[in-house]
């Protein structure tokens, strides 16, 4: 059941609550966001069992985590998303592996990113238009794949940062080793070199 609280009376210690007043797509968001923090506790559960935690520090850790994305289940939404969500938060320590690894097997995120940088020299005469054109055929990997985009940004010669946003995992990964042959290929036909890395 979900009420809406209308009134509270401190003095006498009571809290007047309407059901009437609860829309009925309010009543679902809140029973979903309820159902996601027991399901979001019970992965941190089973994470404490394999690290080894008592409860004491399973509770300081989600608690942590609470504080940190809003929501138990959204910073595990944020793992599933991005492999590296609670190392940018500010977390450390070999437990963020096992939560990242759980989130993953459990929980179906609306998208995922992943990310990798393209080191890129040309010493040739094509120098710009041959950077443009290798960063070009990365992105173009991803056309004509459903709901994945690939963007390339400039991080500061000669770096290039390759964003891949997909519905899953393997169709992100699959877009990505398209543009890593994609760039490598436009480079190897120039004077020029490229270093791909997986962030």
């Amino acid at each position: 059941m979900v009420a809406k609280v209308i009134g509270i009376k401190k003095e006498r210690a009571s809290v007047t609550l309407s059901i009437k007043s609860v829309s009925e797509e309010r009543r679902r968001d809140a029973l979903q966001t309820w159902k996601n923090e027991q399901r979001a506790s019970q992965i941190m559960r089973v994470a404490a069992e394999r690290i080894g935690w008592d409860e004491g520090k399973t509770t300081a850790v989600s608690e942590e985590m609470r504080d940190a994305f809003g929501s138990l289940f959204g910073a595990l939404e944020e793992c599933a998303i991005t492999e590296s969500a609670l190392e940018d938060a500010g977390f450390e320590g070999d437990w963020i592996r096992t939560v990242t690894e759980l989130a993953i097997e459990n929980i179906v995120p609306p998208f995922v990113e992943i990310r990798g940088l393209f080191e890129i020299k040309v010493w040739g005469p094509e120098g710009v238009k041959a950077i443009s054109g290798a960063l070009q055929a990365a992105e173009d990997c991803a056309d004509g794949e459903e709901e994945v985009t690939l963007t390339c940004h400039y991080d500061g010669a000669p770096n290039y940062r390759v964003d891949i946003k997909a519905p899953d995992y393997p169709s992100a990964e699959s877009v990505w080793e398209a543009a890593q042959e994609a760039a490598s290929k436009k480079i190897g036909a120039v004077e020029g070199s490229i270093v791909i890395e997986r962030l």
